[in-house]
């Protein structure tokens, strides 16, 4: 819809395609060419988009992580990564130039995306970084023995060093990770200007002796705090759990894969405990049970709250893997078979899921721009349309604040058939929706053109 951020001297028709391939993806929920481009012209030009040279995974996420930088001026931004798998178990024959899923045995791949959240107001910003990869078929030597430069590890390692780039244009810029980023180097390597909460997954010797995880027992009786946990899939809504909170400061010394030459003998760290008190009873509901790390002070109970919230907002990121795949693109039932294409769309369809993501948060308010989606100059337009979608009842006005994503994604919903009764409406009619704005505004464009020439 918005015209896409400038890539060097690319030609500016390739912004213009990958624009339309990208509402194609909001439009239809699919990353499949033939459902995205609307007709045989359309999947044409998506194919050709996907085979240009100066078109690759980076300058797409590039493009994006342009947008979201300026979405994320003067905001505490959470910068929160983590990887997700592409798996073509039972549909990998035909595949090339892949190598084999986390199960060492259909072929796949990975994406390891930086999305970016507002604390403020816990909304999604977008894309801010993302690397695509194939693992090698040859089995890796034995990890232990490699640097983290050698590793796939190392992936945790670049994502921290984007977050940089938001560094002086945030107002904070904090790094969030699961298990899987807790590491040594990671701490140690991080970026002048970016914090970091990580979920601990190794119980570290202190120095001076002793273990980390059992460093909670001396921080005192902690405070009791309800927490909300995030839903898991389809049909879960969440729950609320009562936890006991303990927060204190340790010394980890560095590991034996760490690297003396590079990494210092020992940091200091906070260290944050929550544990479910009396946890639901049945099978199918796991306790609550969180030791977080992290680089920002929790000398102060509000301190600690923060460090808390910080980590279940992680959530964010399940969500958009889920709009990627299950439960919206289907990224993984993509017709493609040539990794180099496959890698190509899979970045699309991460920028697409942050888009969905975006417009379904907004459609009950909240204090985000437009300009997160459309380009400034498209408020007025916008406008113009909203006021004639308006109707005579206050139900049918259009009661967000004019230039907000909230007052976008009415518009939107509207022109997908929404008629402001009964419930929200969901992505399917912002699918709807989206394209018949898209294609007004472009006449909108050209029509403005015509007058210049």
């Amino acid at each position: 819809m918005a015209a896409a951020a400038r890539r060097g001297a690319r030609d500016v028709r390739l912004d213009r395609r990958e624009e339309r391939v990208l509402t194609g993806m909001v439009m239809t929920g699919s990353t499949v060419l033939r459902k995205l481009g609307g007709s045989r012209a359309g999947e044409i030009a998506a194919h050709r988009l996907l085979d240009h040279e100066d078109v690759t995974p980076q300058t797409t996420i590039a493009a994006a992580a342009e947008r979201t930088r300026e979405a994320a001026r003067g905001h505490t931004v959470l910068l929160i990564q983590d990887t997700t798998e592409i798996n073509f178990s039972g549909a990998d024959r035909s595949r090339t130039g892949l190598g084999p899923a986390g199960d060492g045995k259909a072929l796949g791949f990975f994406i390891h995306p930086l999305l970016a959240v507002s604390l403020e107001d816990e909304a999604v910003l977008g894309i801010a970084h993302a690397q695509v990869w194939s693992r090698e078929a040859a089995p890796a030597p034995d990890r232990k023995t490699r640097p983290v430069e050698a590793k796939e590890s190392m992936r945790w390692l670049n994502a921290t060093a984007a977050s940089a780039s938001l560094v002086g244009v945030a107002a904070e810029v904090i790094d969030v990770s699961d298990r899987e980023g807790d590491i040594y180097q990671h701490f140690a390597r991080r970026p002048e200007g970016v914090g970091m909460v990580v979920r601990a997954h190794h119980d570290r010797k202190l120095v001076g002796g002793g273990q980390m995880f059992a460093a909670a027992e001396g921080f005192g009786k902690g405070f009791v705090r309800e927490v909300f946990v995030a839903p898991r899939g389809p049909g879960d809504k969440g729950r609320t759990a009562k936890v006991r909170v303990r927060a204190g400061t340790v010394e980890v010394a560095r590991p034996a894969t760490a690297d003396p030459a590079k990494d210092p003998a020992s940091l200091t760290l906070g260290l944050v405990e929550v544990i479910e008190i009396e946890p639901p009873a049945g099978k199918s509901v796991k306790p609550v049970s969180w030791r977080i790390v992290t680089t920002r002070s929790v000398g102060k109970p509000h301190e600690v709250d923060r460090i808390v919230r910080i980590y279940r907002l992680r959530w964010r990121i399940e969500q958009l893997f889920r709009t990627m795949k299950s439960d919206g693109l289907k990224l993984e039932d993509s017709q493609l078979e040539a990794a180099h294409r496959l890698f190509k769309v899979s970045a699309l369809a991460l920028v697409a899921a942050a888009r969905i993501v975006m417009l379904v948060d907004a459609r009950g308010g909240g204090p985000r721009p437009a300009t997160d989606l459309i380009a400034p100059e498209l408020i007025e337009p916008v406008a113009a349309i909203a006021a004639s979608l308006e109707g005579r009842t206050v139900r049918q006005k259009n009661q967000h604040a004019k230039g907000s994503l909230a007052w976008l994604a009415w518009v939107v919903a509207r022109l997908g058939g929404w008629n402001c009764y009964y419930k929200p409406p969901g992505p399917k009619t912002m699918a709807a929706g989206w394209p018949r704005l898209a294609a007004m505004l472009d006449g909108f464009t050209l029509a403005q053109r015509g007058r210049h020439v």
